[in-house]
């Protein structure tokens, strides 16, 4: 889960190594959804180095609260232990992922197939109450997280053990008992939509997803277009994002960071797909390594964006071990796109927007035959 960041000017090898991990974490181990175009106030995935630096200070959760850092985030052992196993595509839980809404109130935002969640008939826009009698209105998100997949107080959080979901609909209340299982993260997925387009979906970058994305698109029938759909991907592996880069590109500079006085970057592999027509789909959940990838594929001229603004989580987090275990976040820095354009705090700007009222899988198609008649 390693990348080497390369210098772009002559001088010394740069010998830090980068990872992602995620603020928002898993809803019952799985990803963590968006937050709406505009609202900042949820926490994205951070783009941090994998080498957990040791702090003598205390625990995890008073660092933070010290540093004003609007990234930060605190976990417990177990919960950072979870959330790096999680980025390997396996995971304990029932199949959601949470998004707060504008309200403060939590949303289930997606529902895995074959989950118990799903099989409980458990929907996407259901509003969750309480987690085993406990009312999460209001609750940070990294700790409704930790309830739904089980907390250091409840040893018992593992496959089979249950978990009671408070949930509304359409103003009725009700609750589900699930059972926790194993599952998948189903990064990505890839679906015909027709004979001139398919649509490659990555809805985190977890261990693996860019070999999937390379082997879709290795498969992908001449004269066909492909809509690479990263609408509510919160992010994950940086190294992973750069992955998925390289399968469009064939080389070349995917996005820079500033550590310091130091400046580095990060490069694709050569030999990508540089030929088949390509439009990207982004919305205001798209976060972090989401939008270092779309920056990088608009800024190279490889794609068309598609969509709406994108969230404008752009700040690279240095994870922090304390002397009880528990790892605290904060950011040393931010990334830039090849075009040198920031990130943090203003988002990616598509360029077709997708206005209320439109379907923006329906435009997206609609651009990318343009561009396959011009291709």
């Amino acid at each position: 889960m390693f990348v080497q960041p390369r210098r772009i000017r002559r001088g010394a090898a740069l010998t830090l190594v980068f990872a992602s991990v995620l603020v928002t974490g898993f809803a019952a181990g799985s990803w963590s959804s968006e937050t709406k175009e505009g609202e900042r106030q949820g926490q994205g995935a951070p783009i941090s180095p994998s080498v957990v630096a040791e702090d003598p200070k205390g625990d995890a959760h008073a660092l933070v609260s010290r540093s004003g850092d609007r990234w930060a985030a605190a976990y417990t052992a177990r919960e950072y232990e979870g959330l790096r196993r999680a980025l390997d595509g396996m995971y304990v839980g029932v199949g959601i992922a949470v998004k707060r809404s504008r309200g403060g109130t939590v949303e289930v935002a997606r529902v895995s197939g074959g989950s118990p969640a799903q099989r409980a008939g458990v929907r996407s826009g259901d509003r969750l109450r309480t987690i085993d009698g406990t009312e999460v209105t209001g609750v940070p998100v990294t700790e409704v997280v930790a309830r739904l997949r089980g907390d250091d107080r409840n040893r018992d959080a593992v496959a089979g053990s249950r978990v009671a979901l408070g949930l509304s609909r359409d103003g009725r209340d009700w609750t589900e008992k699930l059972r926790r299982t194993r599952l998948d993260t189903e990064a990505v997925t890839v679906r015909r939509l027709g004979p001139a387009a398919t649509r490659i979906s990555v809805s985190s970058f977890t261990t693996g997803s860019g070999e999937q994305v390379r082997a879709a698109m290795a498969k992908i029938p001449p004269g066909t277009g492909v809509l690479l759909d990263l609408r509510g991907n919160s992010g994950g592996l940086v190294h992973e994002a750069t992955a998925v880069a390289s399968a469009f590109l064939d080389g070349g500079l995917v996005a820079t960071y500033g550590d310091g006085d130091t400046q580095r970057a990060l490069y694709a592999e050569p030999g990508g797909n540089i030929e088949t027509p390509l439009v990207v789909l982004v919305d205001g959940g798209s976060m972090s390594a989401a939008e270092l990838l779309a920056g990088a594929l608009q800024d190279r001229g490889r794609a068309v964006v598609v969509g709406s603004r994108t969230f404008g989580k752009g700040s690279v987090q240095m994870p922090q071990k304390q002397p009880d275990g528990s790892v605290a976040e904060l950011t040393v820095g931010h990334y830039t796109t090849p075009g040198g354009r920031t990130v943090d705090g203003k988002g990616l700007t598509p360029d077709v927007a997708v206005r209320s009222g439109e379907r923006a899988q329906d435009k997206a198609r609609t651009v990318l035959s343009g561009l396959a008649a011009r291709a």
